[in-house]
């Protein structure tokens, strides 16, 4: 099996681990200025750089992951609210790690981001690829 051939059969999965990457970029690179430049408390910056890696997130993850290119507007409310929802949830994970991990045990901030992240995409990639982005036309 050749490089393309792989490439061709876990596609999904690569172009995911790829944007998860970059996702996790902006994460942590809105987090360090959040709150290691512009002293934003750590919670606060932990939520405000979720919301910025969700926005690019979605728009990555419809466009270039999942090739979901419908511009229904039921399939587009579907996707937007079930991948809010789901970024929801694993952003509270993300918040309560931090929160345990940095506000209460005082460990490495930035060293903590990453480990959470791990986690939380994850948990993003399953919920992205067998509930938001499905190909069914049940929406």
């Amino acid at each position: 099996m050749n490089l393309k051939s792989l490439f061709v059969r876990y596609k999904s999965f690569v172009l995911y681990a790829f944007f998860g990457v970059c996702t996790t970029a902006v994460n942590v690179v809105s987090y360090k200025i959040l709150y290691g430049g512009m002293g934003i408390n750590n919670v606060p910056a932990t939520a405000l750089a979720w919301l910025f890696a969700v926005l690019f997130a979605f728009v990555t993850n419809k466009l270039f992951v999942f090739a979901s290119k419908s511009l229904k507007v039921s399939v587009i409310l579907y996707e937007l609210a079930t991948f809010f929802a789901c970024r929801i949830a694993t952003g509270l994970v993300d918040v309560a790690i931090m929160w345990l991990a940095v506000d209460k045990m005082h460990w490495n901030a930035v060293l903590w981001k990453f480990l959470s992240n791990i986690l939380v995409i994850i948990l993003n990639y399953v919920a992205s690829k067998f509930i938001i982005f499905t190909k069914k036309e049940r929406r």
